[in-house]
């Protein structure tokens, strides 16, 4: 199975999306991995209703999933 298939990622205009080129979510993670960040569908996964105001660092998935957690989400 491609990541295509179940990539939840809405940001088309993303040049990291797979859509663009032919890595897969390599391209994403590293990009990710370079800014010290989680890739956009981890944060989807966790809490699809709450915008991060662009904001992807670890500490800021950290404490979505501390609140979804405490919300009985999963």
């Amino acid at each position: 199975m491609s990541c295509i298939e179940f990539c939840t990622c809405e940001y088309y205009d993303c040049p990291h999306h797979p859509q663009k080129h032919n890595y897969e979510c390599a391209a994403c993670i590293e990009k990710n991995l370079k800014n010290r960040e989680i890739p956009a569908c981890f944060f989807k996964m966790i809490d699809a209703g709450k915008n991060t105001n662009g904001e992807y660092t670890f500490l800021k998935f950290a404490e979505q999933v501390i609140a979804s957690e405490s919300d009985g989400d999963r």
